[in-house]
């Protein structure tokens, strides 16, 4: 293959892999084509989409992106991305690899969260994006809601006395107090 090719490439695979900082790196040999067609669809109909890279372009291509891999740049390669983020990618990559026609075919090497490589099992406990945002909001809301209760507590229960004491019958107020003895 020429310079010119392979530049050429190169640009092809820059401008695909454009702002993308969370992918999952996956082998995906001994797949049929009628199946991985198939799961494909599947997938895009997500929102995430595959494409097979040739490893050495690959490799100047992240590089130049600032991310770097290593030790997964051997075999066929295929790199995932889309989805929200990288937990959503790599749950619905698990959910999709379960096939029994694929179960045992497709190799998942590592995923990339935010340009830094992470291990796939650590991908997949982490948060989504609206995970975090709850989390967050739960972590603020959750003091402020205890206060708010702790400073209406006691007022409710002075409001509640109050209440009771005026609608008390009028002949138990206007019964005379007993002689002192």
């Amino acid at each position: 293959m020429s310079k010119k090719i392979k530049q050429m490439q190169m640009d092809a695979m820059a401008k695909a892999f454009e702002g993308v900082r969370d992918m999952v790196v996956i082998s995906t040999s001994g797949v049929e084509s009628q199946i991985d067609n198939k799961m494909r669809l599947d997938l895009r109909k997500k929102n995430i989409r595959m494409q097979m890279v040739k490893n050495s372009l690959a490799r100047r291509v992240f590089s130049n992106m600032g991310i770097t891999l290593s030790d997964v740049w051997s075999g066929p390669t295929t790199i995932a991305w889309g989805g929200s983020s990288v937990a959503e990618l790599s749950r619905t990559l698990e959910t999709a690899f379960k096939g029994d026609k694929v179960k045992d075919k497709i190799k998942v090497k590592t995923a990339v969260a935010e340009g830094q490589e992470v291990p796939f099992a650590t991908a997949l406990t982490m948060p989504t994006r609206q995970e975090a945002i709850a989390a967050v909001l739960s972590a603020i809301l959750g003091p402020a809601g205890s206060l708010a209760s702790q400073l209406t507590g006691p007022a409710s229960q002075v409001a509640s006395q109050i209440k009771t004491i005026s609608e008390r019958p009028a002949e138990a107020e206007a019964a005379p107090a007993a002689p002192p003895a």
